[in-house]
Order: structure tokens, then C-alpha cells, then sequence
């Protein structure tokens, strides 16, 4: 059981916390949830490829306008004019719509067993590239650091070397992983 000291506000605070600039960002499911997004808008656009293949001899919007007509007049049998026409035109795109998406959700969910794997290796790839780059970072601040309190108490010759030194260590910094924007 943790118990964690109390603060002037009477609310927990847990004392065993890591800092978060020291945490690597990258997760798998964050990874999985990236692939999913793709999976799904290749799956829209998939899905509206074959709806217009499908409606190929036919005249989509006749076809689907009859379909919509049908919906209306069922739904809302006393409407008429400029409402009935919009309430049609609703249910036509809403027809697209459905069979777009539904589409896109079957083919995710196809994907899923790769997406899973994918994610799990594209986490495993980034959270290395990350963690080196975090480490490479602290150990850099570090230098820095070190180097910035030598050059408080230095003298002339001192700090000319400090200076190539530093110059060294701006030749040398830590690259950003390429997947970092």
C-alpha cells in the first residue's frame, strides 16, 4: 500500500513519481491507434470504390434515390415540397454513408491480427530510437551543466578551451528520431 504525503490543499500526492521529461512517449497502443486510423480510411476509401463499382450499371442516384424516397415516405408521410426533397436527399447521403462506413469497419477489423503485430514492432523500433535519444539528451544537459559551472570560475585560457570544447559538443548533439515531428 502507498501512502503519499499530504499537501496544504488536503489532496494526495504520490512521492514515488518519475519526472516526465525522462519517460519515454512512445506506447503501443498509441502505435495500434495510428495503424487503426489508417486501416479505416483505407476502408472508406475502399468502401466507396466498390459502392460506385457495384452501382457500376446503374445510376447511383436513382438507384439510391428511390431507396431514400422509400424512407421518407415511410417515416414522414405528410411532408411535402422543399422539406421532402431535403429529408430524401439526407437519407440518400445517409445510405452512402452507412454503406461506406460499414464497409471500413469490416475491413478494419480484417486488419486488426496485422495491425496488432505492426504496432507492437513499430512500438518496439521507436520506443529504442526514443529512449536513446532521451538518454543521449540528459547525458548532454549534463555536460553542459558541468561546463557552464567551469566557466564561472574560470580563467582567459580556461574558457577558450571551454569554448572548443563546446563547439565539439554542438558538432556532436543528439539527433531527433526521424518519426519526431
Amino acid at each position: 500500500m502507498k501512502i503519499g504525503a499530504i499537501n496544504n490543499n488536503f489532496s494526495f500526492k504520490s512521492s514515488a513519481q518519475t519526472p516526465k521529461k525522462d519517460q519515454n512517449p512512445i506506447s503501443k497502443n498509441g502505435e495500434k491507434a495510428l495503424l487503426a486510423k489508417a486501416a479505416f480510411a483505407g476502408g472508406l476509401g475502399l468502401g466507396a470504390k466498390l459502392l460506385f463499382e457495384l452501382m457500376d450499371g446503374d445510376f447511383i442516384v436513382g438507384t439510391l434515390g428511390d431507396k431514400a424516397q422509400k424512407i421518407v415516405e415511410k417515416n414522414h408521410k405528410n411532408v411535402k415540397g422543399n422539406k421532402k426533397f431535403l429529408l430524401q436527399l439526407g437519407a440518400w447521403a445517409g445510405l452512402i454513408g452507412a454503406f461506406i462506413a460499414g464497409f471500413a469497419v469490416i475491413y478494419t477489423l480484417f486488419k486488426a491480427p496485422k495491425i496488432n503485430y505492426e504496432g507492437n514492432v513499430n512500438a518496439f523500433k521507436k520506443g529504442k530510437d526514443m529512449d536513446v535519444y532521451i538518454k543521449g539528451n540528459s547525458a548532454e544537459k549534463e555536460i553542459y551543466t558541468q561546463m557552464n559551472e567551469k566557466a564561472k570560475n574560470a580563467d582567459k585560457e580556461e574558457k577558450a578551451k571551454l569554448k572548443e570544447q563546446y563547439m565539439l559538443m554542438q558538432k556532436a548533439k543528439t539527433k531527433v528520431p526521424s518519426f519526431v515531428k
